[in-house]
């Protein structure tokens, strides 16, 4: 090619963009490197002619052939000059791009939801979002199948948002398909990626060649005149100084990025008009791109040649990300905030929604932490997708179900929630859920009872409540769950607190559930939802007794007991401290980590350090347990650290029998400073007749480290007893309404024989 000027083919351009971004660099800084000024650099991302050099330059620091990347005479001449207008498009992308620079970013160049009391920058805050290229709610998989995709660190604590189809990058996907429909669920951050779009397309760093056109769709069928599309582009670009003309050039020339926001928004009477014009318009300018959102399930929408996407919930990097932009330069430090919601997978979950990380990231910026009712955080964010999110901005949808107030929409939810989860059904098919809701509204006022009106009623409802509120969500074809299991949780709470069938026999059949892990965080909300979690509280701890009923098991409790009795300290934390210490250095019925869960909730801080040394009876009864330890210690030679321990404990003034024992058992071992080889096989051969010696002595001295002789159940059975103790103190110890009697009832009487109850 030859001349002094090279122009970039719009292909070109697109190949620059992706490669500045993999470059990590801003049109400014390589302008910069190149030690050009930044006019060139935002010419040819313009597609408009630079000098031959710089072009050449910009497409080597791009690791780009630049005959790969320029527009060749031969090749579309019309890219040029329009030969009916003689308008160079280039040229014309550029100016229009600059007149609608600041209608863009008073459009699109902030966010402000919820409660926040100030708009902020969308640049600000926002967060790469991905693309699944398969639909969810279309994928033809069974309940196993679904099942089998929610992998489980905690039992049945899964993400079920958490899909397993592969993620596109959001502006990947906008680059790979001329027309875009994107779906999402409520609060999926759909109308913030196009806004993204459209700051980005005019400031060059995406589809540089375009002119973005944002329009709101619920604006547009409101509008009152009623114009076709094209018409009211034009109008609202014509406010911006550009006329008629050049607006259908720009369409005619396949120059635009036409992103349509909210098809859900738009009512129903305008709905058939709406979809026509977006049909027609974008068959008869087919060279431009489009983009369309929607939220999933709002109605059946299909246009030819549109490629169907849906927007992901975030993940953790996406979350972080998020809550890093959110907290930059605020007296709550991003990382706090990390921490607190990585501790928490229960408020981790609601996380993955972008609209309630928004609410998340509000509340915390508050106080520095979450409200200590959970329950209350979670009606807040029901709040938002029930009401607040719709209402805040205007948006009056369809009532299909009129005779749903928010209160009975909350009383539907909480009997599918209850219904479901007491069979552990946490996906149910389409049809069981449609019958939980035909037994509910038939018995609303002047419900239709016939048995097709019912069913007709009971799909718009389920749809509804998916589209709407996105509580429930279609996982796969026909298949269906809450959209997140901590809200299946909250409502199966709020059924058992808030139902019809009486209160007691709703509060037994939870108790009952007190050793069921999966119902764990259902009867921390039920305590923390009770107007009086007296009798919830009281029931548990008659289950939690009857576990150890077992003679043998009240044996070991009357040691424990007795144990305590030594000591001047308050008798319940006492007993969890020696309960603990015997779990954890003599019956192994867990590990270390899991023995302070207990302790801690009692403010035994430190095993090695106990908040208990308040007797130097403490102190001494955790040295011998050190030395029983090692019974254990069969795979390694634990020479050094076990002649230390035995050290330790001779420091502490022993009864003088004791004190021989340890003495002899010392001289038994041998020199802790030989090699550990010949260490090792002393303790391999000895290992358990000199730990039986030791026993024997902390028994017949100390009274610690029995040979309970439990069997497979009665251990069992200890575990389910220590399980169902922790879970008690964590409500006595949650945000609960508890009366004073009560709670020192269940303290006192906590790890006691069923005697002495």
């Amino acid at each position: 090619m030859t001349g002094r000027s090279l122009v970039a083919s719009p292909e070109g351009i697109e190949k620059a963009g992706r490669a500045l971004r993999g470059c990590c660099l801003t049109k400014t800084a390589l302008a910069k490197e190149l030690g050009i000024s930044r006019q060139p650099v935002t010419n040819f991302f313009a597609g408009i002619a630079i000098d031959r050099k710089n072009f050449e330059d910009i497409c080597e620091r791009l690791k780009l052939e630049w005959d790969e990347v320029v527009l060749m005479p031969s090749s579309q001449p019309e890219a040029e000059v329009n030969q009916d207008t003689g308008t160079n498009i280039n040229v014309l992308v550029q100016e229009v791009r600059e007149k609608v620079k600041t209608n863009i970013q008073e459009h699109c160049g902030t966010m402000r939801v919820l409660d926040m009391s100030h708009p902020i920058g969308l640049n600000d805050i926002y967060t790469n979002v991905n693309i699944l290229e398969t639909i969810t709610g279309r994928r033809r998989k069974g309940i196993a199948e679904l099942l089998q995709e929610c992998k489980s660190e905690d039992f049945e604590r899964f993400g079920l948002g958490r899909i397993t189809e592969k993620r596109v990058p959001g502006l990947e996907a906008v680059e790979k398909y001329t027309k875009l429909m994107i779906w999402g669920k409520p609060g999926a951050g759909k109308t913030t990626f196009l806004k993204y779009l459209a700051i980005q397309c005019n400031q060059g760093g995406f589809q540089a060649e375009r002119v973005p056109i944002f329009v709101t769709l619920k604006d547009f069928a409101e509008d009152a005149n009623k114009l076709g599309l094209l018409e009211y582009i034009s109008q609202h670009l014509s406010s911006c100084g550009v006329g008629n003309t050049q607006v259908v050039d720009l369409f005619n020339q396949g120059r635009t990025l036409v992103l349509l926001d909210g098809l859900d928004e738009v009512r129903e009477e305008d709905s058939s008009r709406v979809l026509k014009e977006i049909r027609d318009f974008s068959r008869q300018l087919r060279d431009n791109r489009f983009v369309v959102t929607c939220r999933i399930a709002a109605r059946e929408y299909t246009f030819e040649k549109f490629t169907e996407v849906e927007i992901a919930d975030f993940d953790d990097e996406q979350i972080y990300t998020f809550a890093a932009n959110w907290f930059k330069n605020k007296d709550v430090k991003p990382a706090t905030f990390i921490e607190h919601i990585g501790e928490n997978d229960q408020i981790k979950e609601l996380a993955t929604n972008p609209l309630l990380l928004t609410l998340l990231c509000l509340v915390f910026e508050e106080s520095g932490d979450f409200p200590p009712n959970r329950s209350e955080l979670y009606k807040e964010g029901l709040d938002v997708l029930l009401k607040k999110w719709d209402a805040k901005r205007d948006i009056h949808r369809d009532k299909v179900y009129k005779k749903l107030s928010f209160q009975r929409k909350e009383d539907l939810l909480s009997q599918i929630a209850l219904a479901t989860f007491e069979k552990g059904d946490y996906f149910f098919k389409q049809k069981v859920a449609e019958q939980y809701i035909i037994d509910y509204i038939r018995n609303l006022p002047d419900a239709n009872t016939e048995p097709e009106a019912l069913q007709l009623d009971s799909e718009v409802v389920l749809h509804s409540i998916e589209a709407q509120h996105g509580l429930l969500v279609e996982r796969a074809k026909g298949i269906y769950s809450f959209s997140h299991l901590t809200f299946h949780e909250y409502f199966t709470a709020r059924e058992i607190i808030l139902g019809a069938q009486p209160l007691e026999e709703r509060l037994q059949n939870l108790a009952s559930h007190i050793n069921d892990i999966r119902w764990r965080e259902v009867i921390l909300l039920a305590v923390e939802m009770s107007s009086s979690a007296d009798s919830l509280l009281l029931l548990m701890k008659e289950r939690v007794d009857a576990i150890v009923a077992d003679d043998k098991l009240q044996h070991f409790l009357m040691w424990v007991k007795q144990k305590s009795l030594a000591v001047c300290y308050k008798q319940v934390v006492v007993r969890v401290y020696y309960l603990c210490l015997e779990y954890v250095y003599n019956l192994r019925i867990f590990y270390q980590d899991e023995y302070l869960e207990l302790a801690d909730a009692f403010g035994i801080i430190d095993i090695d350090v106990p908040y208990l040394i308040v007797e130097d009876v403490h102190a001494l009864d955790k040295k011998c347990y050190d030395l029983l330890y090692y019974q254990f210690s069969k795979s390694f030679s634990p020479n050094y650290a076990l002649s230390k321990d035995i050290e330790y404990l001779l420091d502490y003034p022993l009864e003088i029998e004791l004190k021989k024992a340890i003495q002899k058992l010392e001289y038994e071992l041998p020199n802790p400073n030989q090699k550990q080889e010949k260490f090792k096989a002393w303790w391999k051969e000895n290992r358990k007749n000199w730990c039986d010696k030791l026993r024997y002595a902390m028994i017949k001295y100390r009274n610690i480290s029995h040979n309970w002789q439990f069997s497979d159940e009665q251990m069992e059975a200890l575990k389910q007893y220590y399980d169902a103790n922790l879970l008690l103190v964590e409500c006595l110890n949650s945000n609960c309404d508890v009366s004073r009697e009560v709670r020192q009832e269940i303290e006192d009487t906590l790890l006691l024989p069923i005697a002495e109850i």
